[in-house]
């Protein structure tokens, strides 16, 4: 699919930017500096190793035509498209490594980067890309507002479900914090790995009593810990009726609102470099409904990036 058939829809100006919407912003990459780098990751191998319900690799266009209509508050900040990585014939370590260099070309170009993923796989790639921006010394914090740990073993094969026990087993320098874990999503093993890799977690129902201000308060104190941080939003967080179209629903999860807050608490954050949403599945959604809801927390967290998120 071309630039122009992702990134078309209404226009009422065509010089006056208070009018704008995302289609006449976004740019396809150029080599002057932007403040936004998308970059889609059409991949769900991962998935399909992890035993999930495949169809995330169709959602980067499918964000895309989804944000395209959105109204853009975002001044004369630039965005530009850095198209898509594409798994081909099942070879995910090698499509993570190219997610990884297309991430680390944005930093370099003083992007910060936002990628449509994809599986959750899409978190490894993204990782790989900050480290290998800012070296092997700094400390990299992970932000995931996930119902699942992702801590799984990776004897076998790597998946969905292993990125950060392969994280935390190779990078001593990398931390890890996760909002939203589902009691019943876990088992006793996954919160017994949890521990024993010194991970910091709130469960769902922790999040969902506590006020707005003491989340970005934990938030904060995580970023302020690490040189970077990173920030990964797993669709499946959410409850199954705001999103019904991912690999594995989450009847007890996260109110939209909630997962909006945590995001602008995080991403508005000067450290944060970049921020992924995953597991948005096109084929098992309900009148379009998760695909509009993820293109909608993307537009928060770029707002957030580029400090114009509105005011709390």
């Amino acid at each position: 699919m071309d630039f122009k058939s992702k990134w078309k829809g209404r226009i009422d100006s065509a010089t006056d930017r208070a009018f704008f919407r995302y289609h006449q912003v976004v740019e396809e990459k150029q080599e002057e500096e932007t403040a936004i780098a998308l970059i889609g990751f059409c991949c769900d191998e991962g998935v399909r190793r992890n035993q999930g319900r495949p169809g995330a690799a169709e959602a980067p266009d499918a964000l895309r035509r989804a944000l395209a209509g959105l109204p853009w508050h975002g001044g004369d900040c630039k965005v530009a498209d850095y198209g898509n990585v594409i798994c081909e014939d099942g070879m995910l370590e090698e499509a993570q490594d190219a997610l990884a260099e297309q991430a680390a070309d944005a930093y370099a170009g003083g992007s910060k980067a936002v990628v449509l993923g994809g599986g959750h796989e899409t978190l490894y790639g993204h990782y790989l890309g900050a480290r290998l921006h800012l070296g092997p010394e700094a400390k990299l914090g992970i932000i995931n507002i996930d119902a699942h740990f992702d801590l799984r073993p990776y004897d076998s094969e790597t998946s969905s479900g292993t990125m950060f026990r392969q994280i935390l087993d190779e990078d001593p320098k990398a931390g890890y914090f996760v909002l939203g874990i589902q009691r019943f999503g876990n088992t006793e093993s996954l919160f017994d790995a949890a521990s024993g890799f010194d991970v910091e977690y709130m469960p769902e129902e922790a999040v969902r009593m506590a006020d707005p201000a003491s989340i970005a308060a934990r938030i904060h104190s995580f970023i302020d810990r690490h040189d970077a941080v990173i920030v990964t939003l797993c669709a499946d967080v959410m409850n199954a009726a705001s999103a019904p179209g991912v690999s594995a629903p989450s009847p007890f999860g996260l109110e939209p609102v909630t997962v909006r807050s945590i995001i602008r608490a995080a991403c508005s954050h000067p450290d944060v470099l970049s921020f992924d949403i995953s597991e948005v599945n096109p084929g098992l959604d309900e009148n379009g409904r998760t695909i509009r809801l993820g293109a909608a927390l993307t537009n928060e967290a770029i707002l957030s990036m580029i400090g114009k998120a509105p005011e709390a």
